[in-house]
C-alpha cells in the first residue's frame, strides 16, 4: 500500500472518493454510448466505485473487519431480472476501478478506466446486424411453410420462423418470425403485401429483444 495510504487521514480518503467518483462518472458515460441504459443503472455504476473503495479502505488489512464485513454482504440478496452480459462486465469494471482507488493506485485506477471505457465506446459504435420480430396471423387454410416465400425473397435478407401456434379453435395460426430487410424504407410496402396475403388478419412488426447475451 502507498505510503499516503499507511495512515488514512481525511485528505487521503476524500481524494480516493474523488478519484472513484470521476472513475464511475467516465464508466457511466461510456455504458451509454449507442445504448438505453436506465437512469438506476448509471447511477450505481457511479456509486459502485465509490462504495468499493470505502468498503476497501475501511477493512485495511483488519481481519476481523473484513469478516464483518464478508457477513454483511452476505446478508444482500440480489433480486433482480437476469443483465446483459455487456451491463455485467460494466459492472465489475466498476469494481475493478473502486478496488484501485481503495489500493491508492489512482494512476492505475484512471488510465485502467479511460483504456476499458475507449474500448467500450469502440465496440459500441461497430455495425452490428439487428434483427426485427414479426409476428402474423394467417388462416388456417394458408400453406404456412411456402405462403410467403416470394416476398420474403424481394424484402429480406433472410428470415426464418421461430414459432408456429394455433388460436381461436385452430381455424387461426399465429407465426413468429425473425428477418432482416434489405431496405428499411419498403417496411411499408413489405407490410401491405403481407396483409394482402393473409386476408388483411393482425401483423406486428419490432425490434428484436436481445436474448441470446443474459447471464
Amino acid at each position: 500500500m502507498p505510503e499516503f495510504l499507511a495512515s488514512l487521514t481525511s485528505a487521503n480518503f476524500f481524494l480516493c472518493l474523488l478519484t472513484a467518483f470521476l472513475c464511475g462518472c467516465v464508466i457511466a458515460i461510456a455504458a451509454s454510448v449507442k445504448q438505453s441504459p436506465t437512469v438506476s443503472f448509471l447511477s450505481s455504476l457511479v456509486l459502485l466505485p465509490m462504495i468499493v473503495c470505502t468498503v476497501i479502505l475501511m477493512v485495511n488489512g483488519n481481519i476481523g473487519t473484513g469478516v464483518a464485513v464478508m457477513g454483511a454482504f452476505s446478508l444482500v440478496r440480489f433480486r433482480s431480472v437476469p443483465g446483459k452480459a455487456r451491463d455485467i462486465a460494466v459492472i465489475f469494471m466498476a469494481m475493478t476501478a473502486g478496488l484501485a482507488c481503495a489500493a491508492g493506485q489512482l494512476g492505475v485506477a484512471a488510465v485502467f478506466t479511460l483504456a476499458v471505457c475507449a474500448v467500450l465506446v469502440l465496440l459500441a459504435l461497430v455495425p452490428v446486424k439487428r434483427e426485427l420480430e414479426m409476428r402474423i396471423t394467417v388462416p388456417e387454410s394458408l400453406q404456412i411453410t411456402d405462403a410467403f416465400r416470394d416476398i420474403f425473397e424481394e424484402y429480406t435478407k433472410n428470415c426464418r420462423l421461430v414459432h408456429t401456434k394455433t388460436t381461436n379453435m385452430g381455424s387461426l395460426y399465429k407465426l413468429e418470425y425473425r428477418l432482416e430487410m434489405k431496405n428499411n424504407g419498403k417496411l411499408q410496402e413489405f407490410i401491405d403485401k403481407l396483409r394482402v396475403r393473409n386476408g388483411n388478419l393482425e401483423i406486428a412488426i419490432g425490434e428484436a429483444a436481445e436474448g441470446s447475451d443474459v447471464l
